[in-house]
């Protein structure tokens, strides 16, 4: 910075402000013009919206300024929400680069290091020289990083939003910045034309109204107000040639002074110019920011999601806490070896095949040298595409051994969900059968491409036979536990699948609780049809059959299937979902007397995902009459919570028969809160223990999640208070402690009277005879919806298959089937005798009672009822498809099936 710079001359307001009247969303008491010197000294005017003045008016004192830098072809007009929002005490100063906005025009054009010096000789004229956070958008963020890494003293944070410091090596420059570049384009489309400016625009979704686009284009209008835009595209470096690449390096591989600095970087991933991989790259230079990902924002992240701005601010001035876990007993994630010559998978899907524990041990060893010789390290997303089973588990703890991170996401999230997990976790290699390689392509997935079809794992094992591995570079089982270990999803029942990440001691600490509550000991052998927890058998020595099913179906599971399953390893224990036992019981009359024979073998059933019937827990008991039947509560950022045999309630004991679902007393080590609802519906920020307190449910536990991934707003939510998880689930502790979940919050009902929970009135409804299932959602406005039943009559369940949306039948006989199952579903009505019936019993007024014959559910589980579809249909059968759209235009439908 040089000395002696002149200080600000300040014009009077508003006479002399540059901006036009009635541009939205700005005060105009915030436009001001400064003089201040340029890099070359040269005294220039510019503009800035500041409301420094506004807080000295008022006698507010300034305790920190965040100092906001636009890119290229925005103006200080894309931060009028940062300023409308700016809490007490805050001056925010948006800046017009020279050039550019309201600021003069100069006469050649600007260097990013020059850009970097008049960004600096600037805030002195302004007299910046308290505590300053900086907030950058496009080429303004390494600009702003310039300033940050010059005025190290001064600086308290760094936000950056859709940005870059550097071309990822091996990647193509964007096509849209690369075609604008070549010399016939850049003068036309940047200069002679305003197509750059209003491109920049068009690429918001939803689309912005005319007047803010408009105002982002205004102060560009002739050509000579455009000249910048297009010395800006000029001045992105493309080669170590060009005059602003040093500057840039530098910027970039300064980036490490800033470690000790809070960083939030806000990123809209569906940018066509600054795409995810400029975000990995900057997640690479400054491990320790928190970032928060909008998969469907574009490139001005904070038009197409205002609600980022809010999340800003929280950000810069909520006080960050960090609460301890308790210390929980760990397994260490790796093969157990104490019974080498014990049998450790069995497939029967497919060819089948068989390893023991010694040899899959050796297979992790070779694999994990292999992947290291193809350039896998320490820290580095691994996406696993790989079907479960041997070839799974060996690549798993592979994966693992060097220290890496797995990312598992699995077909129940359905191919577009499932690419969307995929690309937003960013992995730095890709495992996958051969078939997922279209996927992967089509998705623009990053990372290295790594195929494993059945001769792969064979020959990257033989490669790693001859490849010299570092030691120190094959992690220890018990090393570097407070690393990020796994990355897994959501199911998206509820919204979109988010990314969970557990680090590797959270992972051995719920393996640790498996072990501990279900006795899980070597010598238990199980049956693994709930994928993921196949993959925790090998780490407790544990045998384990996969059985013949399609696993990205769970009712695909029949009980010939498991009954040979067990008889495999003479399984003692079964883990299975909701939908698989429902149809193991619904083909049990297809048993052998010697399948029939082998149920008779598994002392512990497990089924988790969904709530399970207790109906259909005593017909299982019939088949497996040996076993104890649990039905495991959690969820993927924290299982298990808590653990019950529903089959032991006594429905005498008026304690057994309160309104949900009772999923037993919470784990040792884990405790569960409520946080009471309002009467709209909220959920409060106190905790209760108080039995029949009705709320939230809040745990925390030593395996809760790390977080949520590329969510720091998601998480920030779900940590009320800190150290705990808030579920999404509502429900109830009971006098002996027990926790009774009786829906989800989302699908809470908000009636005039107060909220009303779906589980405990759809109970009820089920009592009715000739209703077989039932869902209660909520029509109309919040705070006034009425109850609709949503009754499935007995004999007309729906289909026996999958189901899926857009899969199944092709051709004339899907059409057909279409056709039918619209002509079905047209007949809403149910008798006026079951419906009456249905009202008596829900205790609670029910505005109207309406027949399908079958529940949209999950892919993943096939048992979650998507009661958010049927509150968009039931909308717009009582109130017309334009109300349904009106009120469910930000909740796009989720992938489901038919439920059975």
């Amino acid at each position: 910075m040089t000395a002696g710079a002149p200080q600000a001359a300040e014009s009077p307001l508003p006479a002399e402000s540059p901006l036009p009247a009635g541009l939205p969303g700005v005060d105009r008491t915030w436009s001001r013009t400064v003089l201040a010197a340029d890099a070359d000294g040269i005294e220039r005017r510019w503009h800035v919206l500041d409301n420094g003045p506004t807080l000295a008016a008022s006698g507010v004192p300034v305790e920190q300024t965040l100092l906001c830098v636009h890119g290229n072809p925005t103006w200080s007009y894309l931060w009028r929400r940062v300023l409308e929002a700016a809490p007490p005490g805050w001056r925010v100063v948006a800046v017009d680069q020279l050039g550019m906005g309201y600021s003069e025009r100069t006469e050649a054009p600007r260097t990013l290091a020059q850009r970097v010096e008049d960004l600096g000789r600037l805030t002195e004229a302004l007299g910046i020289d308290g505590p300053v956070a900086t907030l950058a958008h496009d080429w303004g963020g390494p600009i702003s990083l310039g300033w940050a890494l010059a005025h190290r003293e001064q600086l308290t944070h760094v936000v950056l939003t859709n940005t870059a410091v550097h071309q990822p090596k091996g990647s193509p420059l964007p096509a849209a910045i690369a075609a604008v570049r070549t010399p016939p384009l850049l003068d036309l489309v940047c200069r002679q034309t305003p197509g750059f400016v209003w491109a920049t625009t068009a690429t918001c979704r939803p689309a912005l109204p005319a007047p803010v686009r408009a105002a982002f284009a205004a102060p560009y209008r002739s050509r000579d107000r455009r000249v910048a835009v297009g010395d800006f595209v000029a001045d992105i470096p493309t080669s170590a040639t060009h005059p602003s690449q040093p500057t840039l390096t530098a910027i970039a591989e300064s980036l490490g002074g800033l470690a000790e600095v809070p960083v939030l970087m806000v990123w809209g991933l569906a940018d066509p110019v600054f795409s995810g991989r400029y975000l990995t790259d900057l997640q690479r230079r400054l491990p320790h920011a928190d970032v928060h990902t909008y998969p469907r924002a574009s490139h001005l992240v904070l038009e197409d999601r205002p609600e980022g701005v809010a999340l800003i601010w929280d950000w810069l001035t909520r006080p960050r806490t960090t609460v301890a876990s308790a210390p929980a007993p760990t397994v260490p994630i790796r093969i157990d070896t104490s019974s080498p010559g014990a049998t450790a998978i069995v497939e029967l899907t497919g060819a089948g095949g068989h390893i023991t524990f010694g040899a899959l041990a050796e297979r992790v060893e070779g694999l994990a040298r292999g992947l290291h010789l193809r350039g896998v390290r320490r820290g580095q997303r691994v996406a696993l595409l790989v079907r479960p089973g041997i070839d799974l588990t060996t690549v798993l703890y592979a994966v693992w051994r060097l220290g890496a991170v797995a990312v598992v996401a699995d077909a129940g999230l359905g191919r577009r969900r499932l690419a969307g997990a995929l690309r937003g976790a960013a992995p730095d290699h890709v495992i996958g059968f051969p078939a997922a390689r279209a996927l992967v392509v089509a998705a623009n997935v990053p990372g290295q491409w790594i195929r494993l079809g059945p001769e792969d794992v064979t020959a990257l094992i033989a490669d790693g036979r001859g490849h010299t591995v570092d030691p120190a570079e094959l992690i220890s089982a018990t090393a570097d536990l407070d690393h990020d270990g796994a990355v897994l999803f959501t199911s998206g029942a509820t919204g979109p699948p988010k990314g969970v990440v557990y680090t590797r001691r959270q992972v051995g600490a719920q393996v640790g609780l498996l072990r501990d509550t279900f006795g899980l000991h070597p010598g238990e052998r199980f049956v693994a049809a709930f994928a993921p927890f196949a993959l925790y058998g090998p780490a407790l020595g544990l045998s384990s059959a996969v059985p013949d099913m399609d696993v990205t179906a769970p009712d695909t599971l029949t009980a010939g299937a498991l009954a040979d399953a067990v008889e495999a390893v003479e399984a003692t224990v079964v883990f299975a979902s909701p939908a698989a036992l429902e149809n193991v019981v619904a083909t049990a009359g297809d048993l052998s007397a010697h399948q029939l024979e082998a149920l008779q073998g598994p002392r512990l059933v497990l089924s988790a995902g969904a709530p399970v019937p207790l109906a259909l827990l005593h017909r299982l008991q019939e088949l497996l009459p040996e076993a104890a039947t649990h039905t495991p509560y959690g969820m993927t950022e924290a299982l298990p919570v808590a653990t019950l045999d529903p089959t032991t309630l006594d429905p005498a004991d008026p304690v057994d028969r309160e309104g949900g679902v009772c999923v037993g007393a919470p784990l040792p080590g884990v405790t569960v809160r409520i946080a009471p609802l309002s009467p709209d519906g909220g959920a409060g920020d106190e905790l209760s223990s108080a039995a029949g307190q009705f709320g939230e449910i809040v745990v925390r536990a030593p395996h809760v999640k790390d977080r949520y991934d590329r969510l720091w707003g998601t998480q920030r939510a779900s940590e009320r208070p800190s150290g705990w998880h808030r579920t999404g689930d509502v429900g109830h502790l009971d006098a002996r402690g027990r926790l009774w979940v009786e829906g989800r919050l989302s699908h809470v009902v908000r009636t005039a009277q107060g909220p009303v929970a779906p589980y405990p009135v759809e109970q009820l409804i089920e009592s009715v005879p000739g209703v077989r299932r039932a869902a209660v959602v909520g029509v109309g406005p919040v705070g006034t919806q009425q109850v609709v039943a949503v009754v499935v009559p007995e004999g007309l369940a729906g289909h026996s298959g999958p189901g899926r949306s857009g899969t199944g039948r092709s051709g004339p006989g899907r059409l057909l089937e279409a056709v039918t199952q619209r002509v079905r579903q047209a007949d809403t009505s149910v008798p006026p005798q079951i419906a009456q019936q249905v009202r008596e019993v829900a205790g609670v007024p029910v505005a109207a009672v309406l027949r399908r014959d079958w529940l949209p559910v999950d892919i993943r589980h096939a048992a979650k009822v998507d009661r958010t579809e049927l509150s968009r249909w039931a909308t717009g059968l009582l109130h017309g498809s334009r109300a349904a759209r009106e009120q469910f235009r930000h909740h796009p439908k989720a992938p489901s099936r038919r439920s059975r």
